[in-house]
């Protein structure tokens, strides 16, 4: 099944132009599939002129559908479909015909033109299933009369609107709320759904009749409205756009579509969605992840005060081995504050680990300075990616190990450290390469005491899901810590 770019590429004469505008046409297709109660199919002419391809399909929520199979991609060679190719050929709306029964049941079937700059483009089929017609209440009389209205416009070339599309994902649908109303703004029709979501802003009587920019603008504090001008051009019909507006305890998204079936204004079809229940959920999520980030940046806090406390302890030391080993601590707790520092200025409880890698480098290598008081360099090869905030901690831990381990046993002749790190999917290798003294004689991984060595081993294997390995760098200089871990 091909997109409609792409259908329309491989058997169509059509432009990108072209097709932007039955893209255009198709984001809007599901208020009018809607007001229809119908199906709605795109039909492409084909490059050869032999019949037509199935670009777009698409079914009404408001009765039961036409076409219970998908025929988009499908091929309709001329004859097939006789009012596909008189609403092609003639440039006009064509309904003549007896029903068509489809798996047992009756379908009504009209076309209509899709014109652009004086062109037609392509033809979109509405297809009715006439088992679920019944006798057309007021709100089915004026969903169809709105339909008629939409459909004109596309005939004529005056819809899709031109510009670009709403930027609210939960832009109202045709049953969350429909309204009518005239050239001057005036409430012709409005459905219950409509009715109701006004009630809720605190209108009392009926809303026919009322001039909706104005009823608006009393229910409405100036503060959670937009600006007059976009008022008026939504609630008042003039402009196809949409916008939100509500009380401190009612969101409402107002959704605006200009009428104009034979060129002139006569009206507009207003949608309307009563979204409180969606803006509060937001709320409660915004405040989620602003108290998930306060607790991160309490944590690091907290550990660098932890850190702090030991620096201090081990200035006090006269122990040479015991001042290392909280030094050593020191450096491991603030790897730890690193992610989670990270953590705390992110919505996502995932990290973009090559920031920390680069700072746990730079960390390290302060502290780690030579004697002679010249530091090695830590380098950084390839990208870590994204990964969880558990992975993340395990995986700063194992660095900071690592690059102290190369710090502490690559002199003399330590000058670079590099750091190279693979994603693939959710594996991940990552290598340690210095140029040091190397590893010494008879050095076994699994036989080491070292508790740096150790405490990477466990992290790697329990938290990483991988393992580590240890030999001499590339040309038999310095040493190399290979990792291949599993962050899945």
């Amino acid at each position: 099944m091909l997109p409609l770019p792409e259908l329309a590429q491989a058997h169509t004469d059509l432009d990108d132009e072209d097709v932007a505008w039955l893209q255009l046409l198709q984001a809007d297709w599901q208020i009018i599939a809607d007001l229809s109660f119908a199906d709605l199919v795109l039909w492409l002419p084909d490059r050869a002129g032999t019949g037509f391809w199935a670009g777009g399909q698409m079914r009404p929520t408001t009765g039961p559908t036409a076409y219970v199979d998908d025929i988009i991609g499908s091929f309709a060679p001329t004859g097939r479909r006789p009012l596909v190719d008189q609403a092609y050929a003639e440039g006009r709306l064509v309904r003549e015909g007896d029903p068509e029964w489809r798996d047992d049941v009756p379908v009504r079937n009209e076309t209509i033109p899709v014109r652009r700059a004086g062109r037609v483009i392509a033809v979109v089929g509405r297809h009715t299933n006439l088992l679920g017609v019944r006798t057309p209440s007021r709100l089915e009389l004026s969903y169809l009369q709105t339909a008629a209205d939409l459909t004109q416009m596309i005939a004529a070339g005056y819809f899709p609107a031109p510009g670009p599309r709403s930027d609210h994902a939960d832009s109202p649908r045709v049953g969350d709320g429909f309204l009518r109303v005239d050239d001057q703004g005036r409430v012709v029709y409005a459905s219950p759904n409509a009715l109701s979501a006004y009630r809720r802003l605190g209108l009392s009587g009926d809303l026919t009749g009322l001039v909706l920019t104005d009823l608006t603008r009393d229910l409405v504090p100036p503060r959670q409205r937009p600006d007059e001008e976009t008022l008026s051009a939504v609630l008042g019909g003039r402009a196809h756009r949409d916008t939100e507006l509500g009380t401190p305890s009612v969101a409402l998204i107002v959704r605006s579509i200009p009428l104009r079936p034979h060129g002139e204004h006569i009206g507009a079809l207003v949608l309307v969605r009563d979204v409180t229940d969606l803006r509060r959920r937001d709320r409660e999520l915004v405040t989620k992840d602003a108290t998930i980030r306060e607790i991160h940046h309490r944590v690091k806090n907290n550990l660098q005060t932890v850190a702090a406390l030991l620096r201090l302890q081990a200035r006090r030391m006269d122990s040479p081995d015991a001042k290392a080993a909280l030094e050593e601590a020191v450096r491991r707790v603030g790897s730890i504050a690193l992610v989670h520092e990270t953590l705390s200025q992110t919505v996502e409880e995932n990290v973009d680990f090559d920031e920390v890698a680069d700072r746990l480098g730079t960390m390290v290598t302060d502290v780690g300075s030579s004697e002679d008081g010249v530091g090695a360099r830590v380098r950084r090869e390839g990208s870590f990616g994204v990964m969880s905030s558990d992975a993340a901690t395990a995986l700063a831990m194992v660095l900071t190990e690592l690059v102290q381990n190369a710090v502490e046993h690559g002199q003399p002749g330590l000058t670079e450290i590099v750091v190279g790190a693979h994603r693939e999917g959710d594996v991940l290798r990552v290598r340690v390469d210095d140029d040091g003294a190397g590893l010494p004689a008879g050095f076994d991984l699994d036989g080491s005491s070292s508790l740096g060595l150790t405490i990477v081993g466990t992290l790697v294997e329990s938290e990483l899901g991988g393992r580590l390995t240890m030999g001499p760098g590339p040309g038999g200089r310095g040493t190399r810590a290979e990792i291949d871990a599993r962050l899945g």
